[in-house]
């Protein structure tokens, strides 16, 4: 019989742990169809979500070149994983039904909005699919 040391048990696990992450489709993107970067909006505001060259999908459903939206409000691409599920919270809302508009409430003042494509399991795409930010003042 073969024992395994302490060792190549924590490596094997941390090797199982590690995820795959899903191939952006080439040329795929996201965008905001409206509101328009710049606009003064009052509540409730409507967002319009757009995707070129990918497929919307719900969550949890693995299909080929396919996604669905993540609403990041008042942060950026730059200040979530992009390796691991996105966390849901105030300010990265899911949209794992296949949505592609959204109406909310937002507080008066300004904010900034940007969407982020994420997988099956709400894992960003390899390399990430994220629309331009833009900037939106609630009245």
């Amino acid at each position: 019989m073969r024992k395994i040391t302490m060792a190549a048990a924590a490596a094997l696990l941390a090797g199982a742990a590690v995820a795959e992450l899903t191939p952006a489709p080439e040329g795929a993107q996201t965008y905001i169809v409206s509101p328009a970067d710049g606009a003064t909006v009052s509540n409730p505001v409507t967002i319009v979500f757009g995707a070129r060259s990918i497929g919307i999908a719900p969550a949890g459903v693995e299909w080929e070149r396919t996604g669905h939206h993540h609403l990041l409000i008042n942060t950026t691409v730059d200040a979530v994983p992009l390796d691991e599920s996105l966390p849901a919270t105030d300010q990265i809302r899911h949209f794992g039904g296949g949505q592609t508009e959204v109406t909310l409430e937002l507080p008066p003042g300004t904010h900034t909005l940007q969407l982020l494509m994420g997988d099956h399991d709400h894992i960003p795409h390899d390399p990430p699919i994220y629309s331009t930010p833009i900037t939106i003042t609630v009245e």
